[in-house]
Parts: C-alpha cells; sequence; structure tokens
C-alpha cells in the first residue's frame, strides 16, 4: 500500500482505532473503508457482529490481524478502558438512533445517548485520547423559520432555515413531547465533550450526520429484523414496497429532508481521522443540502425508482396519510426542515461533493426483486 499523506501534505501513520458501535450501519461502512483503503487498525466493539461479519472471516482476508471484534456492552463492561487505553483514537457511534423509540422508550433513549456515554468521554479525557463523537442533526430541533407565520417572506430566508453549527440555536419541543429526549440527550454530551476540550484539554471531533442512507441502514420487519417495531423512514417505506402496501405518510409527508449516500459521507468521517488538526475542536455537519425532499416526495420518488427496477407496476394508491399519534404513539412531535450548512467542513477538510438522490437510492436497490433489498435501508 502506498503512502498515504494527509491534506497537508504529510504521511500518515498507521493508528489503533477504537471503534465503539462497529457493528451498525455506519461502523460496518466505516470499517469497511479503513479495511480496504488504510492500514490502519481497527478494535471493533458493539453487541453483535452481523454487519462486519464479512470482514472478519475468514483469516485469508488481505486485512487479517487488523480488525479485531470485542463482543461488549459498554454499559456494564469493565473491557472498556483497557481497550481505549490500547488505541490512539476512539470512535463512539453507539446509541438508541430509532425515531419510534424516542417517545416509547425514553428513559432507554437518554440513558443510551448520555449516560452510557460518559465513561467514554471520561477515559478518553483522563487517558489523553483523541475522541470522534457521532452526534445528530436532530440537535437542532426545529428552524426558526417554523414559528413564523405560514405566508411570512421571511420562511424562504435560508438564514431561518440552512443549520449552523457555530450559530444556529437549538430548539425542542415541550418536554410532554419525549420525541426531543433523543436529540436533548445528545446535545447534553456534546456539550459535556466540548466543556472536556475547553477545561481539561480533550481532543475531539463531533460529527453530525443529516440523514445517512445506504445498505445496511435499517431493518424490514419480520424479514431481516424484528416482527414488531418501526425502522426509519426508508425502510418503512421499502417494508410497504416488498408487501405491496401503500406507503404510510406521517401527518401528510410534509416534513422536509436531505439525504445523503453513505458511501459520500464515509469520505468525510476519513478525512476527519486522519486530519487531526483540521478536525480537533469542531463540530462538522455531514450531508448534502442538495438533496432536499418532503417525505411525500421520497415516498414518489422511492416508488418510481422501485417500480423501473423490480418490473412491479405501481399501486393504484401508492401512499396513505397516517396521523403522528396513530403511527409513533403519543408524545411525537418532528422538526420541519434539516438542511446542513457545509461551511465550516468544506474549508477545514475541503468541499464534499456527494451524489444526488435517485442516483444514492438506485445503488440502494441494486438486486430486486431478491429480499436482499431491504438490506438497503
Amino acid at each position: 500500500m502506498a503512502t498515504r499523506t494527509d491534506l497537508d501534505g504529510r504521511p500518515i501513520k498507521p493508528m489503533t482505532i477504537c471503534m465503539i458501535g462497529a457493528g451498525g450501519f455506519i461502523g460496518s461502512h466505516l470499517c469497511e473503508k479503513l479495511m480496504s483503503e488504510t492500514p490502519h487498525k481497527v478494535l471493533a466493539l458493539d453487541v453483535y457482529n452481523d454487519k462486519i461479519k464479512h470482514l472478519l472471516e475468514p483469516d485469508s482476508l488481505p486485512w487479517a490481524g487488523r480488525i479485531q471484534f470485542h463482543r461488549l456492552n459498554i454499559k456494564h463492561d469493565s473491557r472498556l478502558e483497557g481497550l481505549i487505553k490500547m488505541a490512539d483514537l476512539v470512535i463512539n457511534l453507539a446509541a438508541i438512533c430509532t425515531p419510534a423509540d424516542y417517545n416509547t422508550r425514553p428513559l432507554d433513549t437518554i440513558y443510551s445517548n448520555f449516560i452510557d456515554a460518559l465513561p467514554v468521554v471520561k477515559y478518553c479525557s483522563e487517558n489523553n485520547k483523541r475522541l470522534i463523537h457521532f452526534s445528530t442533526c436532530e440537535v437542532y430541533g426545529k428552524t426558526i423559520g417554523s414559528f413564523l407565520p405560514k405566508d411570512s417572506p421571511l420562511r424562504q430566508d435560508p438564514a431561518y432555515y440552512v443549520l449552523k453549527e457555530d450559530t444556529s440555536p437549538c430548539i425542542f419541543g415541550s418536554i410532554e413531547k419525549q420525541r426531543w429526549s433523543y436529540a436533548c440527550a445528545k446535545q447534553l454530551i456534546e456539550r459535556l465533550i466540548y466543556a472536556e476540550g475547553a477545561e481539561n484539554g480533550l481532543e475531539f471531533t463531533i460529527v453530525r450526520p443529516f440523514n445517512w442512507i445506504g445498505p445496511r441502514m435499517d431493518f424490514i420487519p419480520g424479514i431481516d429484523g424484528p416482527s414488531e417495531g418501526v425502522p426509519r423512514v426508508l425502510a418503512c417505506f421499502s417494508n410497504n414496497l416488498l408487501r405491496r402496501e401503500p406507503l404510510k405518510l406521517v401527518d401528510g409527508g410534509e416534513s422536509q429532508r436531505t439525504f445523503i449516500y453513505i458511501k459520500d459521507a464515509i469520505e468525510a468521517v476519513l478525512l476527519m481521522i486522519e486530519n487531526p488538526d483540521r478536525a480537533n475542536g469542531h463540530i462538522f455537519n455531514v450531508g448534502n443540502p442538495n438533496n432536499e425532499v418532503t417525505v411525500r416526495q421520497l415516498a414518489e420518488m422511492m416508488t418510481k425508482v422501485y417500480a423501473k427496477v423490480s418490473g412491479e407496476t405501481v399501486l393504484e394508491s401508492p401512499t396513505v396519510d397516517v396521523s403522528s399519534k396513530e403511527f409513533y404513539g403519543e408524545g411525537y412531535d418532528d422538526s420541519d426542515k434539516r438542511i446542513p450548512d457545509m461551511t465550516i467542513i468544506n474549508k477545514q477538510l475541503g468541499r464534499l461533493e456527494p451524489q444526488d438522490i435517485p442516483l444514492g437510492l438506485a445503488r440502494i436497490y441494486p438486486n430486486l426483486p431478491t429480499q436482499d433489498l431491504c438490506r438497503g435501508y
């Protein structure tokens, strides 16, 4: 493997990375990238390894010996600090991050995203280990624009809806709207990490993903996951398409989102890993501001893509409106728009060039009509 250089032309030294949550959607793609393109070693920590099993077996793989899987739950495992001590860099991806859980399991959500992350931050700070912590775009909550009158021309002004790491306020719903338990816990751990950096010199980078999509993201109920439960929007829509059911649009599908393909997003993460001088002390939005669609538009797009690649006809009534209370239960609330400002990351790490949604969706649906489709979400 040729000598790799950072953005400033300096050779990149091989490092050992302790990746917590390596067996999840983002972790599995990051492990693939690190194994195939870098000389770095990975201590992969998770409860499950199904999504990275192809990287662990057989022993004849070219990266054999550079990735070790450690089955543990960071809530109660005395090995955690020792594994962090063995690493040059810690990446924390562990979280409950499925919207259907936020208001039905708020205690688990808060513990997972704040309490369980505390020891990781503490061990990194005490042992002088660099930390890349994965947060969420949900920390922004609702936009300023959503509180303006519906006919206000200010709603069209980007200053009222584009989300900036260093200036945008974080606006959550009222306490009984337990959907914000996730965002609030994530914001508080961000503040703690930032304080550790300011007071104790912790070297950190915080990542705020904006709706990353791709293979292995989620589960299809009863096919490659539990028969009960509500996965995220793309998996829900995939489930409906596979079962020839109308796609359910919560509250009319008016919420707007920006989507980015996982492999495009992982490019940015690798730059953070290998350019600490440019990444330390920063919070980075990672998304595609040009890929904004309403959830209703996303449903229409997925329906067309699915019909094209599967050869099946579109249902006479391809969508149906449902209320958020009916779909998610009591206490649900939502953000109106999530559009990332990319100024800081483009300045620090170079301009990102993510692909548009239709191409991203096509890459997710490679082999229809097989059940592998569901692993696209």
